[in-house]
C-alpha cells in the first residue's frame, strides 16, 4: 500500500497540469489461460474499480489481496480513475501479472505526449 501511495504521487507529480499527455489509455493482455483489461482516465479524482479474482491466497510470499490495496492507494494519491478487470483466469500467478502489465500498458498510452499544448479536458483542468 506505501508504495502505492509513493509511486501515485510520484506520478501525479510528474504529469503537473497534464498539458500535452492523451490523458485515456485502455488495454487486453492475455497471460496463458487469463486475459486482463485495463482501463485508465488522468482525470484528476482517484477511483479504482477492481473486478479481480482471488483464486489463491498467496503466490509464493505475496498475498494475493495486496494488489488491490496497491491499486487502490496509487489511483487515490496518483489521481487517477483506474479500472482493472480478469475476464477469465485460473492461475493466481498469471492474473496478477497480466494484471500489472495490463496496468503498464494502458498507462503508457495515457501519458504518451499527443503533440499538444492543451489540457485534455473541456473545462481546462484535470
Amino acid at each position: 500500500e506505501d508504495v502505492g501511495i509513493v509511486l501515485g504521487e510520484l506520478l501525479l507529480e510528474a504529469l503537473g497540469d497534464g498539458r500535452g499527455i492523451a490523458r485515456y489509455g485502455s488495454v487486453s493482455v492475455p497471460m496463458e489461460e487469463t486475459l486482463a483489461d485495463c482501463a485508465i482516465d488522468l482525470c484528476g479524482r482517484g477511483a479504482l474499480v477492481y473486478n479481480v479474482p482471488v483464486t489463491q491466497p498467496k503466490v509464493g510470499d505475496f498475498d494475493s489481496e495486496l494488489g488491490h490495496d496497491f491499486f487502490q492507494a496509487m489511483s487515490r494519491s496518483g489521481k487517477f480513475c483506474l479500472h482493472l478487470n480478469i475476464r477469465y483466469g485460473k492461475n493466481q500467478h498469471h492474473i496478477l501479472e497480466a494484471l500489472f502489465k495490463a496496468f503498464a500498458q494502458a498507462l503508457k498510452q495515457a501519458i504518451a505526449l499527443t503533440g499538444s499544448d492543451e489540457i485534455p479536458s473541456t473545462k481546462g483542468v484535470l
